[in-house]
């Protein structure tokens, strides 16, 4: 399970903004810090998931609705907001399997991102927002690409630098035609 950290904390500071009367999903929930934010702040509804049993646990014990489920397989209906602290980093062969569960995004860093944005489009409401954690070390041509291809636009709506990456928070919307 993913500690709550600086990436945990810049999202949590813009789920605060956007999920008021909000339905809100929170996948990839860890420990429930961006799930616990929504429903502090007024969300309408708020379902965390996680594929690991031990965050499903605890979510469950802290009152808050969860379910297992690998990105969005058990996810049914659609929601206003979407918030995802993704596993992000590139894959490093001295990271031991369980912590790499929770920060790597694959061999580039961006895989497990576009399996979700691939997903996320059919579970979004017409006017709803995603929000994504994006790191400076992870690619972000194909993430770009792809969001063009489906009709989606980002902007860059929280930015915050550390000592060996700057975090990104990242707002998804349907583009207007």
């Amino acid at each position: 399970m993913y500690p709550p950290s600086e990436d945990s904390y810049l999202l949590a500071e813009q789920v605060k903004k956007y999920a008021k009367n909000k339905s809100v999903i929170d996948m990839g929930s860890g420990s429930g810090i961006q799930a616990e934010t929504a429903i502090k702040s007024g969300a309408k509804s708020v379902l965390a998931t996680d594929i690991n049993d031990e965050s499903i646990s605890i979510l469950k014990s802290k009152g808050i609705n969860a379910i297992k489920s690998n990105l969005f397989s058990k996810v049914k209906g659609s929601f206003d907001l979407i918030v995802f602290n993704p596993p992000y980093l590139p894959r490093d062969k001295r990271e031991d399997k369980e912590s790499a569960i929770a920060t790597t995004g694959g061999k580039r860093g961006d895989e497990i991102i576009i399996r979700f944005l691939k997903q996320a489009k059919s579970h979004l409401n017409k006017k709803g927002i995603v929000l994504i954690v994006i790191s400076s070390l992870t690619p972000k041509n194909k993430i770009a690409e792809l969001l063009k291809k489906q009709g989606m636009r980002r902007k860059i709506i929280s930015s915050k630098k550390f000592f060996f990456e700057t975090l990104e928070v990242w707002k998804i919307q349907i583009a207007n035609k």
